[in-house]
């Protein structure tokens, strides 16, 4: 009779686990990569995206053409091996991928890099798009944008600092010792015009902006590169495109680069939205 007893509590026990077997989260998925220590109780968001796109195919051939038109003087051979693109070297792909051209011809060379990174937060009080958002503010700082004018584009009239063998970025002011080989009284780099400076851009993504660098390749090439960043929910993607003159006279153009970038990062955006 006494071992009837053991009964209800063996029955009591084998409940509980069930119900500790069958738990799950709210929303029946996985949240955000496991993060160390994790403990039972609610945690921000994750983000948006779990994966990223193969970046070395995200590029059409006919952008890739346009983008690099020193390859269309090249046997069919070399332009595919230029048009495949070297794939940046990572750890996981699912965390950050990139991919780099560039093509050589006799009046200029171009290069191209893309970079796409996708941030995990792992702080269970931060979400992956807060944590984005940190990371892509930081990013903006560090490029030191001239500050916006009362029509929201960047100014003329903030100091930007530039390294050695770099000249000013367009629309900045070249700090004491740095000197800009424009004409004399031009403002910024030389082969820009208003509006074409650094700046945040709208439109693009959940944020995005614009750096445009020109700068001394040995004693007298110069070498301008334009960056376009942009954030979108989890994942930050940046667009390099640079151009290096033949003739050492020649400066690169500003407006064309600019313009030929920003599409590129367009195209690039809209495929989050597929």
């Amino acid at each position: 009779m006494r071992r009837k007893g053991y009964a209800p509590v063996v029955a009591a026990l084998l409940a509980a686990l069930a119900t500790g077997c069958t738990g799950g989260s709210a929303d029946g998925g996985a949240t955000s990569e496991a993060k160390a220590g994790e403990t039972a109780g609610p945690v921000a968001a994750p983000g948006k995206y779990r994966t990223l796109y193969e970046p070395c195919g995200a590029v059409e051939r006919t952008m890739l053409r346009d983008l690099l038109p020193g390859a269309a003087q090249l046997p069919d051979e070399q332009q595919e091996k230029i048009f495949r693109g070297t794939a940046a070297v990572t750890y996981d792909t699912d965390r950050r991928v990139g991919c780099s051209w560039k093509a050589d011809a006799p009046d200029a060379s171009h290069n191209l890099r893309i970079d796409v990174e996708r941030v995990v937060s792992y702080d269970l009080d931060v979400s992956d798009e807060q944590r984005t958002l940190e990371v892509y503010t930081r990013k903006q700082d560090a490029a030191q944008l001239p500050a916006p004018t009362a029509g929201g584009q960047g100014g003329t009239g903030a100091p930007a600092t530039v390294s050695p063998g770099a000249e000013p970025s367009p629309g900045t002011t070249a700090p004491s010792g740095a000197t800009a080989s424009g004409s004399p009284g031009s403002p910024g780099t030389p082969g820009t015009s208003e509006g074409l400076e650094p700046r945040v851009l709208d439109g693009l993504g959940d944020g995005a902006f614009l750096d445009d660098v020109l700068t001394r390749t040995g004693s007298t090439a110069r070498h301008r590169t334009v960056s376009v960043v942009f954030r979108t929910s989890n994942v930050i993607v940046t667009v390099e495109y640079g151009e290096q003159p033949a003739r050492v006279t020649q400066i690169p153009d500003s407006e064309e680069l600019q313009e030929k970038a920003r599409g590129l990062a367009r195209k690039l955006a809209e495929r989050f939205n597929d």
